[in-house]
């Protein structure tokens, strides 16, 4: 259950939450003081750690055994739509591992109402009609939650031959089938073991712009 909070926060308060929303998305980790440092101008430890203590006062962050944490369930109203910023990763993976570095051709600005702070986000661009019937089209943007695991019926990111592939997620007893839902006949379902490699869930698919 979601705390929606009305409380009012500084503009460094709020300047301080982006770049932590912002490093938990792309790292899946709480900033250390050293790179809030860093990210706000700060040359004090000090001043950091007055800041995070507000903002455990407002009850958007936790202090838990010595280190702090997002507050799941806080909910920050804002007068302004809140973002964080999501890196798109091509494609494909082309053979190279799909969160390289490397892969990283930008970021764009995703609203945090889309892209929950408290889990890892990424982007991909879809290709081929193999899920047009799922309203996905080539050139679409993907906004994917990183994770390993999925249910059936869930729209997945896999690593199969070495590339990213968006299918649909069905296991049946020890074995994975993932299912293309396409108007085109030529598309026809992968039949995997247990062994697949998942990279994410796709939460939303965003035309191509």
């Amino acid at each position: 259950m979601q705390m929606k909070t009305d409380i009012d926060f500084s503009s460094r308060e709020m300047f301080a939450l982006r770049h932590i929303r912002n490093e938990l998305m792309q790292s899946g980790k709480f900033p250390s003081v050293r790179t809030l440092m860093e990210k706000m101008g700060y040359r004090s430890p000090r001043s950091i750690s007055v800041l995070l203590q507000q903002l455990a006062e407002k009850g958007v962050v936790i202090h838990r055994e010595g280190r702090y944490i997002l507050n799941e369930n806080a909910e920050i109203s804002s007068p302004n739509e809140d973002t964080v910023d999501i890196p798109l990763l091509g494609s494909a993976s082309c053979g190279t591992p799909i969160f390289a570095e490397e892969n990283i051709e930008a970021y764009y600005k995703i609203s945090t109402r889309l892209a929950r702070p408290t889990a890892k986000h990424f982007l991909l661009r879809a290709l081929g009609d193999s899920m047009d019937q799922k309203d996905i089209h080539g050139g679409d943007l993907l906004l994917i939650r990183q994770q390993n695991t999925a249910e059936n019926g869930d729209i997945v990111v896999a690593l199969v031959d070495g590339e990213a592939t968006i299918k649909e997620f069905q296991k049946k007893n020890n074995t994975i089938i993932l299912y293309p839902r396409s108007s085109n006949p030529l598309h026809k379902p992968i039949i995997l073991d247990e062994n697949l490699q998942i990279q994410g869930v796709v939460v939303r698919s965003i035309p191509a712009f």
